[in-house]
C-alpha cells in the first residue's frame, strides 16, 4: 500500500519543479550549483586518481540536482582533472517523481527505491546528492548509514536541506512567513494545499543543523563543511567517507 506522503509527492511530481524555483525565487538552482562546484573542488584536491564519478542522487525526485551536478563537473576549469560522470542513478521513493526524468533526457537511470535500504552493494559511488529529500525519509539516521555503506570510501555526501528553524530570523520565515504563502502558493499552482503544509511542517520537525551533523559523524562520516544560505533558509552539509586516498 502506498504511503500518504509518497502519494502526496507522486500527486505534485508535474508542478514540483516549478514551484521549487517559485517558491524560492529560483535560489534553489543557486544553492544547487554552489553545492555541486564546491564538490567539484574538493575533489580536485584528492590524492588519488578519479576521474570518471559514479553518482547517485538520493531522494533525487525529477533529477534537478544530478542533472547540475554532470554540467559543473564536465565543463572544464577549477583543476587540471577532466572529471566524466558515469550514467547517474537518481533514486526516489515516488515514481511520480522520477517519471519526470525521462522528458528532460538527463544521461540517468531512475530507481525507485527506500533510502534507508537501498538495492546497491558496499562502494558503489563516489558521491551521493541529497537535496531536500533527508527530512522525509523515516529515519535519517539510517539514510545516512545507507549512505555510508554504498559510498565509496574517499566519496563524498552532500545533503542540501532545509533544517529546523534555531535563530530568530528562521524561526520567523517559517512559523510565521512559510505558513502564510507557501501552501496558498501551493494549492494555486498545483492544487495541492496539504501536500505544502506538509512541506512546511516536515522543515519545522526536523533536526536542527548542528544535530544533524552531530547524528553524521557518529554514521562514521567526517564533516567537511556546512554552508548556509540566505540566512539559514537552507544548508549545504558535505560529508566525507574516511578511507582511500
Amino acid at each position: 500500500m502506498k504511503s500518504p506522503v509518497r502519494k502526496m509527492f507522486d500527486g505534485i511530481a508535474s508542478r514540483y519543479d516549478f514551484l521549487n524555483h517559485f517558491l524560492s525565487c529560483y535560489q534553489d538552482v543557486l544553492w544547487r550549483r554552489y553545492c555541486c562546484k564546491r564538490l567539484k573542488k574538493m575533489m580536485c584536491g584528492m590524492p588519488r586518481d578519479l576521474n570518471k564519478v559514479r553518482l547517485l542522487d538520493l531522494c533525487g525526485g525529477t533529477g534537478d540536482f544530478a542533472n547540475t551536478f554532470r554540467k559543473i563537473f564536465e565543463s572544464g576549469c577549477m583543476c587540471a582533472r577532466d572529471f566524466v560522470v558515469d550514467p547517474a542513478v537518481i533514486g526516489d521513493f515516488s515514481y511520480g517523481m522520477l517519471a519526470e526524468v525521462k522528458p528532460k533526457k538527463i544521461d540517468a537511470h531512475a530507481v525507485q527505491l527506500d533510502a534507508m535500504k537501498m538495492p546497491f552493494a558496499e562502494r558503489q559511488f563516489d558521491v551521493i546528492l541529497n537535496g531536500f529529500g533527508m527530512r522525509n525519509v523515516p529515519d535519517a539516521r539510517g539514510a545516512l548509514m545507507e549512505s555510508y555503506r554504498v559510498l565509496d570510501e574517499g566519496g563524498y555526501l552532500c545533503v542540501l536541506e532545509f533544517f529546523s528553524p534555531r535563530n530568530l530570523f528562521n524561526k520567523f520565515f517559517y512559523k510565521v512567513l512559510a505558513p502564510l504563502f507557501i501552501p496558498v502558493m501551493g494549492a494555486f499552482f498545483s492544487g495541492k494545499r496539504d501536500a505544502y503544509e506538509y512541506l512546511v511542517n516536515s522543515i519545522i520537525r526536523f533536526l536542527p543543523v548542528d544535530q544533524f551533523c552531530k547524528m553524521a559523524e557518529e554514521s562514521g562520516f567526517e564533516v567537511k563543511q556546512v554552508k548556509m544560505f540566505d540566512g539559514g533558509i537552507s544548508f549545504g552539509v558535505f560529508l566525507h567517507k574516511p578511507g582511500k586516498a
